[in-house]
């Protein structure tokens, strides 16, 4: 049986500033985008459409506050809102984990649309350019909730190989869900859309891939998680991750049956 080894979750500390490892998980993903993104840019589609490298030191500044706004923003109005007006200051405090993705997301649309406005460039160019770089990224954010012992899994089986024991939680064997979703969500998810996203694709199509596929994957992986909250809706019950993702399912297979349809005509 594994046990959650619990690190420090600072890494480091200079002085009186301690650095934690979930905000280097978070540099981790910056820099992936910066190295990713240069190689897009130098695809010979990406580059015929005008992309350069030097379009990324821009647009990761934009990125960043997306992230970050939007991110913890998004922890707050979905999943804790009770605890977060109760202690408003504790909103501020990301260094101690609480980042939702579907903020994120939202807060990097917005802030990649005013890029988009700045350079004069179509929004779906730039989020088709962005979306190969983002899985890497979340996974990065994950491994860092792993450090921190957040997001404990539902309770596994014992004799699974990989059930691990969260301390911090109680003594019940647990999946391992962060590292699901790093793996899956993340990796996999990283792989699918990178291939796809090598050849000329119709407006929209590579964009609306990875955010389909990446409501289908947190879908799944969900069920490996324990819940913030859960609904019951017609004899199911459905967790808040759940709800958030099924949207951009919804959103990934219209968008796509729409782009490939206007292509075709």
């Amino acid at each position: 049986m594994l046990i959650h080894p619990l690190p420090d979750p600072i890494a480091f500390s200079i002085g009186p500033l301690s650095v934690h490892w979930y905000g280097l998980m978070y540099l981790v993903a910056f820099i992936q985008f910066l190295v990713l993104g240069r190689m897009r840019a130098r695809q010979p589609h990406m580059a015929a459409a005008g992309w350069k490298p030097e379009d990324l030191d821009d647009m990761l500044f934009y990125g960043v506050l997306g992230v970050i706004i939007g991110g913890r923003l998004g922890e707050v109005l979905f999943y804790q809102p009770g605890y977060y007006f109760s202690h408003p200051l504790e909103i501020f405090a990301v260094w101690k984990g609480g980042m939702s993705f579907h903020g994120g997301f939202i807060g990097v649309l917005l802030a990649m649309s005013l890029w988009a406005r700045k350079v004069g460039r179509s929004t779906v160019a730039v989020y088709d350019f962005i979306a190969p770089m983002v899985p890497l990224g979340y996974a990065a954010g994950r491994i860092g909730n792993f450090i921190n012992a957040e997001l404990p899994g539902r309770p596994a089986d014992p004799s699974l190989p990989w059930a691990m024991i969260w301390p911090n939680v109680d003594n019940i064997p647990r999946h391992p869900s962060p590292i699901y979703q790093a793996l899956v969500d993340g990796l996999l998810l990283f792989i699918i859309v990178w291939i796809y996203a090598r050849k000329q694709r119709p407006p929209l199509a590579v964009g609306a891939l990875f955010v389909g596929l990446y409501g289908l994957a947190r879908f799944c992986t969900e069920y490996f998680r324990t819940p913030d909250y859960e609904v019951h809706f017609a004899g199911l019950t459905i967790s808040a991750g759940q709800m958030l993702s099924l949207p951009m399912v919804a959103f990934g297979i219209i968008a796509l049956f729409i782009t490939y349809r206007r292509h075709r005509t």
